[in-house]
C-alpha cells in the first residue's frame, strides 16, 4: 500500500488527480487523503504517515511554500502540482520530486510517478537545499556544504564543512535518491560530496578509508572501491 496526501483547494482538481492517481497506482494499493488548506495538510502530515505528497503552491491565497520546507524534512516525497511554472526552479532547490504544471494530462502524471521510483538525474542536480529539523523549526542545509552523509538508523546524519551536524528524517538511502550525482555512496553507512574529497588511502588489511576536507576518514567499502576511483580521476 501507498499512502498518499492531495494538498489542492480546487475540489474539480483534487477529485481529478485522485482519480487519476487511484488508477495509475492499482497494482500498489494507493491510500489516498486530501486536504484543502495549509492548516489541514499540517495537521494531517503531524498526525499521519503518507509516502507521497501531491502539492498545490497556491492555496486559498496563501503559498504552498510554507508546507513545502516542511515536507521536503521528512521521509516522504513530494510532487508539486501547480500552474505557476516560474516557481519550479525554487522548488527543485528544495528537493522535490517533480514539477507536474497544470493543466496536466494522465501521461504526464504518469512521468511523475515514474520519477518518484526512479529519482531522475536532472531534478536531482537541481538540489540546492536539504531541509532538517531543529528545536521545532525547518532550517535549509546548502548542499554545497555537506561534506557527507552517515546513515543513523531510520535517519541520516548530515556532516558539514563548518563541524556541524544535522538529524535528517529521511534515512540514508532515501537522501541518496534525491542528492545530486556530486554525492557517492561509498559503504554502507556513508555518502560522501565529491567536492570535499581530499584523498582516498590503501590501508593495511586491504582496507581503504577517504579523507574529506573536514578531516575525517571515512570508510570505502572493497566493493564500491573501483566506481569510486572513476568519479576521482
Amino acid at each position: 500500500m501507498i499512502r498518499l496526501l492531495i494538498v489542492e483547494d480546487e475540489e474539480i482538481v483534487a477529485r481529478r488527480l485522485e482519480r487519476l492517481l487511484t488508477s495509475l497506482l492499482a497494482d500498489r494499493g494507493p491510500a489516498i487523503r486530501r486536504a484543502s488548506s495549509l492548516a489541514e495538510a499540517f495537521t494531517t502530515i503531524a498526525e499521519r504517515e503518507i509516502d507521497l505528497l501531491f502539492l498545490d503552491l497556491n492555496l486559498n491565497g496563501r503559498s504552498g511554500f510554507e508546507l513545502l520546507a516542511e515536507a521536503v524534512s521528512r521521509r516522504f516525497q513530494t510532487i508539486i502540482v501547480s500552474a505557476h511554472e516560474e516557481q519550479a526552479i525554487s522548488a527543485f532547490e528544495y528537493g522535490v520530486t517533480d514539477f507536474v504544471p497544470k493543466p496536466f494530462t494522465e501521461a504526464r502524471l504518469r512521468k511523475a510517478l515514474d520519477r518518484v521510483f526512479e529519482r531522475d538525474e536532472t531534478a536531482r542536480d537541481a538540489l540546492r537545499y536539504l531541509a532538517v529539523r531543529r528545536a521545532g523549526v525547518v532550517r535549509p542545509v546548502r548542499i554545497k556544504d555537506v561534506v557527507y552523509i552517515q546513515g543513523a538508523g531510520d535517519y541520516a546524519e548530515i556532516h558539514c564543512r563548518d563541524g556541524s551536524t544535522h538529524l535528517h528524517d529521511k534515512s540514508l538511502t532515501a537522501l541518496e535518491h534525491l542528492l545530486p550525482s556530486t554525492f557517492v555512496r561509498i559503504h554502507r553507512s556513508f555518502v560522501a560530496s565529491l567536492p570535499h574529497v581530499e584523498a582516498l588511502r590503501s590501508e593495511p588489511g586491504s582496507r581503504y578509508s577517504l579523507r574529506v576536507s573536514t578531516g575525517q576518514e571515512l570508510p570505502v567499502s572493497r566493493t564500491r572501491v573501483a566506481a569510486l576511483r572513476e568519479h576521482l580521476v
